[in-house]
């Protein structure tokens, strides 16, 4: 959870953005709609099995790509 302390002195604003600073490295906010609405299981087996094959086909592009160049 984020928290930060505020001193009297400081100003609002400086506050306001170190929080939303924290809240974004956290990873707060991509977790809250990541989790928004419910996905069935198989729903993101699928799409982490999606998004390997197109990493697996891109490595496979660029390494056929760069020996195309010589």
């Amino acid at each position: 959870m984020a928290t930060i302390l505020v001193e009297e002195t400081e100003n609002l604003e400086k506050a306001i953005k170190r929080f939303k600073r924290m809240v974004e490295k956290e990873g707060i906010i991509r977790e809250y709609k990541k989790r928004e609405y419910y996905e069935k299981p198989s729903t993101i087996l699928n799409r982490k099995n999606k998004t390997l094959q197109r990493k697996m086909m891109k490595k496979t592009r660029k390494s056929h790509d760069s020996r195309a160049s010589y």
